[in-house]
């Protein structure tokens, strides 16, 4: 391999070469970067079930992407191969069908729905109290093959990998919130190794369903800052209560730069570094002295082979809890010192809402065209700034500024954290 296909560290470099979007604000690339940067928020009232009586009655849902059967799993999955085929398309790699890479795909935990086990129920004939015995003698009818299949977890993968045609078993996962960061991460790791030359890594997410919305709530993790919608997810500011459910995907083609180059294939940004480290603290708060969010984000310099004063902008993970918000500015600070507060560092939620499962893949395609197009998105509704976070958070408008480098921070329940690090180009 030529040397300048390779890294400080002797590794292949690792190139994105297609990228793939959907969001509450619309579908596709073009539609999402200008209302993203136009600080247009996609948070609504919920349409899609009854919210009387619920606490939070607003979420980002994409009501406008038809699927038979709305369930989660159809819906994720659908999502899916819409921005899968924008990136693909983008990358003019391979053929329809025939993808020459792996798949790292990153899913929502899929479970059986309320209108499945109500069926489930009804078949089961049981005058009285349903037992798990009257569920498993309706499922034996062979009547609910369909359901069975749908809800198995690896059923999104298999269904992808089949139509996109990748090579290999694909790689599902979920690590909460961290998860669309965690499968670039594993295909960045894996195109290191030689172990394949291109990957589709896909992060997706359709879990607006009245089970989610009241376990969030219930952990007072949800916004109840329910009219106006559009001013609930307020990131960094003194008055947020929490964040806002929403659903969307984010697909990237990753390639090593030589298998690229070899090809004749255009270079959209360099993923030149990904650091992770988990904290067994607590199932969702992370840990009070920040050291796991600091290890993180230091591992993902260190891996990149970069220091802190080579960071342009930080694309945040800013979900808008008081609890996220105020870690999230503990490991910035620490590990950026005295450039911290002016160092850009917005969120996309405070537009889009936390995509959960699907976060990490969707705000790096927005961390790689902040990149690309020299604007960084706004985080809106800062109308009331903490004293306690001294963010330079791009407040309410959009800004023009120029920019080599960018980190994108995903850090989920349990613990599960994982920053990015994303270039323009090779080093």
């Amino acid at each position: 391999m030529p040397r300048s296909d390779q890294d400080s560290q002797g590794r292949p470099v690792v190139v994105i070469t297609g990228t793939g979007v959907l969001t509450s604000l619309g579908q596709g690339k073009a539609d999402n970067w200008a209302r993203l940067t136009g600080g247009v928020s996609g948070i609504h009232r919920i349409s899609r079930f009854p919210v009387a009586g619920l606490r939070t009655t607003i979420a980002g849902t994409v009501d406008f992407v038809p699927v038979a059967a709305l369930s989660a799993p159809a819906l994720s999955e659908r999502l899916a191969e819409l921005v899968a085929e924008e990136a693909i398309a983008e990358a003019a790699i391979g053929r329809p069908g025939d993808f020459p890479g792996r798949l790292f795909l990153a899913l929502p935990p899929v479970e059986l729905e309320w209108p499945q086990r109500l069926a489930l129920a009804e078949a089961s004939g049981a005058n009285e109290t349903v037992g798990y015995e009257d569920l498993l003698r309706a499922a034996g009818s062979g009547a609910f093959e369909a359901n069975y299949r749908r809800f198995l977890f690896g059923s999104v993968a298999e269904n992808l990998a089949d139509a996109l045609g990748t090579k290999g078993s694909p790689v599902a996962i979920s690590t909460a919130c961290a998860s669309g960061a965690t499968a670039i991460q594993l295909a960045l790791e894996a195109i290191r190794r030689g172990e394949t030359e291109a990957a589709l890594c896909i992060g997706t997410d359709a879990s607006v369903n009245p089970e989610s919305l009241i376990r969030f709530s219930l952990l007072s993790a949800l916004s109840t800052r329910n009219d106006p919608p559009e001013a609930a997810s307020r990131p960094f500011s003194k008055d947020r209560d929490g964040f806002v459910m929403s659903e969307g995907a984010g697909a990237l083609v990753l390639e090593s730069l030589a298998h690229a180059r070899a090809r004749g294939a255009r270079i959209l940004g360099v993923v030149e570094g990904c650091g992770e480290r988990a904290d067994s603290f607590h199932r969702t708060r992370s840990n009070p002295d920040g050291r796991p969010i600091i290890a993180c984000l230091r591992n993902a310099l260190e891996d990149a082979g970069i220091g802190p004063e080579d960071v342009d902008y930080i694309n945040a993970h800013g979900t808008g809890t008081p609890e996220n918000d105020k870690m999230e500015w503990l490991g910035v600070s620490t590990v950026f010192g005295e450039r911290a507060g002016s160092i850009p560092m917005s969120s996309n939620k405070s537009m889009i809402g936390h995509t959960l499962t699907a976060a990490g893949a969707v705000e790096a395609v927005f961390s790689l065209l902040t990149l690309r197009e020299g604007r960084i998105p706004p985080t809106i509704n800062y109308d009331a700034p903490d004293p306690a976070l001294p963010v330079d958070c791009v407040p309410n408008v959009a800004r023009d500024a120029t920019l080599r480098r960018a980190i994108s921070n995903s850090f989920g329940f349990g613990g599960q954290n994982v920053s990015l690090v994303l270039a323009t180009e090779p080093a």
